[in-house]
């Protein structure tokens, strides 16, 4: 039997939980026209059920327009932070996240021309670029593991790292040029380079609780490898872990969540990367502790940060892939400063 105190305890579970539920509900009260809480949960809770909305209280502002996009801001930064730690276990490396490896340039290369040349599914207008993001993830994936595998037969994390930072790059190349091509598009496809998540549907929410709930009980499920993994890829081979088995199946879930997120709110950095480290601040290395706290993490950090792109410059919108940037950037210099000064 495992010990409690590596496991993430039920009262850690209603503690986050909750965190995660208040920071929603501020999010959907606060806004260019303000709501009061009880008037929101009255409208929530009615409209669940199907009962009649008081007079005075404006439905759609809630539930046609905050309450979707904030589902979709809470789940894409529950995934971007799940991603973020499942990739700084298995890479061992604290500056990882799923961007690291190139999927995310991957994805937005794919995004990209669905947006430039209007791919699209019929009756689905945000399918294509879904589909092409995803698409584009998984054979971003594809290359970099085989060119890892042809330049190195043990696909060292080392070699993973530096194929992807070198695809990044190629990917970041491909986009400029689409970009130079797009004609009237180009404000478009620039806009959602930035990051946004204005305009979400719950069909958007719905998508990325689907990815979510099928890939990350996945990545949450190989808690144990990504412990062993931290020992070393040797020392976890001793212990009976498949290291290439593993590696292939996190790398695909990471993959097919980083798709799923990029078309539906377009690049959005330092997410990944950032709330893993606090998580860990918070309760430790454990990987069965650091997922569950990391993804919990996640959803209150980006929707907060989105509450405060909202707000900041009102009535104007600043992107959210900015304010991830500016707001991470600043934290991970004072995490990684503060890490430097205990040592």
């Amino acid at each position: 039997m495992r010990d409690r105190s590596e496991v993430f305890r039920g009262h850690e579970y209603a503690v986050f939980s909750a965190a995660a539920l208040a920071a929603m509900l501020l999010c959907v009260c606060v806004g260019s026209v303000r709501v009061r809480a009880a008037d929101a949960l009255v409208v929530i809770w009615n409209s669940i059920w199907n009962l009649p909305i008081p007079e005075g209280i404006s439905k759609p502002i809630i539930m046609s327009v905050r309450l979707p996009r904030v589902l979709c801001v809470a789940l894409s930064g529950a995934t971007l932070s799940l991603c973020g730690a499942a990739m700084q276990g298995l890479l061992r490396n604290p500056l990882a996240d799923g961007s690291t490896m190139g999927v995310s340039a991957g994805a937005s290369l794919g995004a990209v021309i669905a947006l430039a040349f209007g791919v699209s599914v019929p009756g689905l207008p945000f399918a294509g670029t879904m589909v092409m993001a995803m698409l584009f993830a998984f054979l971003s994936l594809v290359m970099i593991l085989t060119l890892a595998y042809r330049l190195d037969r043990s696909m060292s994390t080392n070699t993973i790292l530096l194929i992807g930072v070198i695809f990044s790059m190629f990917a970041t190349s491909g986009i400029s040029l689409i970009s130079a091509f797009a004609g009237e598009r180009i404000k478009t496809i620039m806009f959602w380079t930035m990051g946004s998540l204005a305009g979400s549907t719950y069909a958007n929410a719905l998508v990325l609780l689907g990815a979510l709930i099928v890939c990350g009980a996945v990545i949450l499920s190989r808690a144990r490898e990504l412990n062993a993994f931290a020992i070393g890829e040797d020392n976890a081979r001793t212990i009976g872990v498949n290291v290439k088995r593993v590696k292939l199946v996190i790398l695909i879930s990471v993959s097919a969540l980083i798709g799923v997120c990029v078309s539906v709110g377009g690049t959005i950095g330092f997410v990944g990367l950032v709330m893993p480290h606090i998580a860990r601040m918070i309760v430790g290395p454990n990987h069965h502790r650091l997922l569950p706290a990391s993804l919990f993490g996640g959803a209150v950090f980006l929707m907060l940060t989105d509450l405060l792109a909202r707000v900041i410059i009102r009535p104007l919108e600043l992107p959210i892939g900015v304010a991830t940037s500016l707001i991470g950037s600043v934290v991970f210099i004072y995490i990684f400063a503060k890490t430097r000064a205990v040592r």
